[in-house]
């Protein structure tokens, strides 16, 4: 028997990982069984899912394997169990350490959806492209409201939040109007150029340039953005897009070429790359993977003096994706929820004001904007999800890590076994005091 848990981070959490219609083909190809519990704000009614095949059940304590999305609180673990979820811990964040603790001392197991990868380390179960999606339409909407308040208008206030719009494709509709203005009308004057920087290459860059792309965009390399802020002949009716890569996001100390290899090894040799572009951005879009033993995009200490200095006049939002609290950005200090989304690192009082006035740059830091479109997020993921399912379901357990059978990329993903962290992840011990 496999569980679906219910969501409960917050009323905003409406995803599932596998849609009745997933699941009601797993019931009928692989013979499997499942529970899933009920939910006053899934996606998706509890009635779909018993017309699928499934049991509906509080009770998951039967199920060999429960699969969920966020965060489980630590109270609501059960003994022995198996669980499946985005963890957030493989970095040591001290927030889920309670949560980690607990499973061990439950003598449970641990899967990441993270670290289900192939070979080449590419992940092959993400919402990334969904929080791509849902990041970008956000960015514009708080990009719209903070330049109305800053007495710029602009055809960008029209755009609301993602989950506003009842599906991708309503808010893709909008979005592709606000760019035929934009096309017709041009941008103001006070903010030529209109500079929007997206760092990484992965699916969650991928998701956030498919909606900016709606607009009338002109992509520029980084290289060239100092004489673009500076060129008045530049079309007003564009917005420019810049991609930070690897040689853009980051520098060799000493100089040289940035290879990732050379970074993941050593990353000691390496120092920020972003203080030479931020000054001509105005909107900063971070989706890239960042870890702790890496240089930061934009260090507090930096943006205090950049800020104070007026080198980030033009930088009036930043939307963290990637929501590393005191991550890559460190002003990211908190996450939020679609319906309080936005914070201003106040630089002159080095407080956080919530809202959209202060000064400083608003940061957008939800930490799950793939649920601000529930029903494709999930059936995405569902579907990168589904192919994996069966051998998860007919595990025993009960045996030992290296008698599980599973594909290695599912063995590669388990964190925590029968109480104990796998060698993969054993640095993790260092974290949970």
């Amino acid at each position: 028997m496999i569980g679906i848990r219910r969501e409960d981070k917050n009323t905003w959490e409406r995803r599932a990982p596998l849609t009745p219609d997933q699941v009601s083909g797993l019931i009928r190809r692989e013979g499997l069984k499942f529970s899933v519990q009920p939910s006053p704000v899934r996606a998706f009614p509890v009635g779909d899912y018993l017309a699928a095949g499934a049991r509906v059940n509080e009770d998951l304590s039967d199920c060999s394997l429960v699969l969920g999305i966020k965060e489980i609180p630590a109270e609501k673990l059960d003994a022995g169990a198996a669980y499946l979820f985005f963890s957030h811990t493989t970095k040591g964040q001290s927030r889920n350490m309670p949560m980690l603790r607990r499973i061990l001392e439950l003598r449970g197991t641990l899967l990441d959806y993270e670290q289900i990868a192939d070979d080449q380390d590419r992940r092959l179960i993400y919402f990334g492209r969904h929080a791509g999606y849902a990041g970008m339409i956000d960015a514009l909407w708080v990009l719209g409201r903070r330049l109305a308040l800053d007495g710029v208008s602009t055809p960008l206030e029209e755009i609301g939040p993602a989950h506003t719009y009842t599906s991708l494709a309503k808010a893709i509709v909008e979005i592709s109007r606000v760019g035929d203005r934009i096309r017709e009308e041009g941008l103001p004057d006070a903010i030529h150029p209109l500079v929007c920087g997206i760092t990484g290459t992965g699916n969650v860059s991928l998701g956030a340039q498919e909606i900016v792309d709606r607009l009338p965009v002109e992509e520029v390399s980084a290289r060239d953005l100092a004489a673009l802020s500076t060129n008045d002949a530049a079309p007003r009716n564009v917005i420019y897009k810049v991609i930070f890569d690897l040689p853009e996001r980051f520098e060799r100390i000493g100089g040289g070429e940035v290879t990732l290899q050379e970074l993941s090894k050593h990353p000691e040799r390496f120092t920020n790359g972003m203080l030479r572009w931020l000054p001509h951005v105005s909107l900063l879009v971070n989706g890239m993977f960042w870890m702790p033993t890496l240089p930061r995009l934009l260090p507090l200490d930096d943006m205090r003096r950049m800020w104070k200095a007026g080198e980030l006049s033009r930088l009036r939002v930043i939307v963290d994706i990637a929501c590393d609290i005191d991550g890559a950005i460190e002003a990211t200090v908190k996450a939020t929820t679609p319906d309080d989304p936005v914070f201003v690192y106040e630089v002159s009082g080095e407080r956080v004001i919530d809202g959209f006035e202060g000064d400083g740059p608003v940061i957008l830091a939800v930490d799950n904007l793939p649920a601000e479109l529930p029903r494709e997020s999930s059936r995405d993921f569902g579907d990168t999800l589904s192919p994996f399912v069966a051998p998860l379901g007919r595990c025993d357990w009960n045996r030992p890590l290296d008698r599980l059978g599973l594909p290695p990329e599912l063995s590669r993903a388990i964190l925590v076994h029968r109480g104990a962290l796998t060698p993969r992840f054993s640095h993790l011990e260092k974290f949970l005091g």
